[in-house]
């Protein structure tokens, strides 16, 4: 479908050469044909109407009138009375394109995709009311560049609501607004290695893809180290000689356990000890279900805790709004490398979500989500009791993902090939593990954009597939 430009005459790059020997119209036939045939311009694209085009070339606007006329007695153009010179239908050279699919696939019966919220749930009312309340108020003098931190309104904002909600030690003056979790985790990283940092370990299993990449770009070393029932396993982490280790401690990804008391401390401890920093992926501690909130663990060493959050999982990914809470000797070459980066996010966007925190509705929408993904955490317990009750779940207390155990001997990714052979997106946690291995056989399921009646469905549809094959 071509665009169909809005408003007055649209532009149309072409150039003439007045000093050349080939005449002026026929320059113009030439550079629109050849247009119209490498694609340019798409078959029914509008053109430039005729007064507009001779003015920006300086030309008659006969001759353009003249060169239109050729070109529609050619076929490349059409002209109706009192509409707009378009490219004609039929004048476009095919280009050559791959061949769509004779069998289009089904559409999914559930894609059980992690990591990923209710997208059909973005406040969109409440975000639209929150820009417009931040543009019609916002200062003119916001428009500059600013601060490279971020809006001094958001940062103070947040601040406050992680003071209050995650029981951060929050300081506006050393919180730095990013583009994402994925932005303020190469920031860091590349800071401590800056810092004399060789090393950076990371939970196993956990997000070994995303860590080594991370750590990849920094010139860091990535590490994995054991998670157990109790979380991060620190005497592990003490043997690898790392002097940093991104950990997930209110809600384990992708095991769903706490980071026990004691582990916290000597977390805490070993970071004072080794001259070390903890990077705290603070992902889905909004959604719990059955424990108390868990602080963050910032709040209890904020010089030795570089804590990152965004409204990935809260709002939406695309959002790319994120903060980090940075002790404050690294404040300043983080806001540096933030200037050189991309000279802070967009202004506009920060000054939305403030809006959206101060009014309520941000605690609103938050409110709202935890009740529907304690519906869908229900309808995947039920659906594995009706049609794979031999599954076991864990990691519910909170978030919107489970781990299921599969039985002994059971191929993880045999399960997850035929599953989606028939509709059903399944994903293993051989890909959470840093050695990709397959054993014990798991299955980490999202049921956060996955309709209940989606997952009734995508359960029963893959049943046999879950279920312990007899001997």
């Amino acid at each position: 479908m071509p665009v169909q430009w809005a408003g007055l005459s649209p532009e149309l790059l072409l150039a003439v050469d007045r000093d050349g020997g080939e005449r002026l119209c026929a320059q113009l036939e030439r550079q629109v044909r050849d247009a119209i045939r490498s694609g340019r311009l798409q078959a029914g694209e509008r053109l430039p109407s005729s007064r507009e085009l001779a003015r920006e070339l300086g030309l008659s606007r006969g001759l353009v009138q003249d060169c239109y006329a050729q070109l529609q007695a050619e076929g490349y153009l059409v002209t109706r009375v009192g509409s707009a010179t378009r490219v004609a239908a039929c004048a476009q050279v095919k280009q050559t394109s791959e061949a769509p699919p004779r069998n289009p696939a089904p559409h999914p019966l559930a894609d059980f995709r992690h990591g990923v919220p209710d997208l059909g749930s973005f406040p969109v009312s409440d975000w639209l009311w929150a820009t417009r309340e931040a543009a019609r108020a916002m200062p003119v003098a916001d428009l500059d560049y600013g601060d490279p931190r971020g809006s001094s309104a958001l940062r103070e904002i947040v601040a406050g609501y992680l003071r209050r909600v995650r029981g951060a030690a929050a300081d506006p003056a050393h919180t730095l607004v990013c583009s994402g979790y994925a932005q303020g985790l190469a920031l860091t990283l590349r800071v401590l290695a800056r810092a004399g940092v060789r090393a950076v370990a990371y939970e196993d299993p956990g997000g070994p893809g995303t860590a080594r990449a991370a750590a990849d770009a920094a010139g860091l070393v990535a590490v994995p180290v054991p998670v157990d029932e109790s979380g991060l396993d620190v005497g592990e982490l003490d043997a690898t000689g790392a002097r940093a280790v991104i950990v997930t401690p209110a809600h384990q990804w992708p095991t769903g356990v706490v980071l026990a008391p004691e582990r916290r401390h000597e977390l805490v401890e070993w970071a004072a000890r080794r001259d070390a920093y903890v990077i705290e992926d603070d992902y889905d501690a909004e959604f719990r279900y059955d424990r108390e909130p868990v602080g963050a663990l910032q709040g209890l060493a904020a010089d030795r805790v570089i804590s990152i959050g965004t409204v990935s999982k809260s709002l939406a990914p695309a959002l790319r709004i994120g903060w980090l809470l940075s002790p404050p000797a690294l404040t300043e070459p983080l806001t540096d490398l933030k200037n050189i980066a991309d000279r802070g996010s967009p202004t506009l966007d920060q000054l939305a979500l403030a809006r959206l925190i101060e009014s309520g509705r941000y605690d609103r929408h938050l409110r709202r989500m935890r009740t529907l993904y304690a519906t869908r955490r229900t309808a995947l317990v039920d659906a594995l009791a009706q049609h794979a009750p031999a599954v076991r779940l864990s990691g519910l207390a909170a978030g919107f993902h489970a781990v299921a155990h599969l039985a002994p001997g059971t191929d993880e990714e045999t399960v997850v090939n035929r599953a989606r052979a028939r509709g059903v997106g399944l994903y293993g946690m051989s890909a959470c593990r840093a050695s990709g291995a397959t054993d014990p056989p798991q299955l980490v399921l999202g049921f956060g954009n996955v309709t209940d009646r989606g997952i009734a469905e995508g359960v029963a549809g893959v049943a046999d597939l879950l279920q312990p094959t007899s001997s």
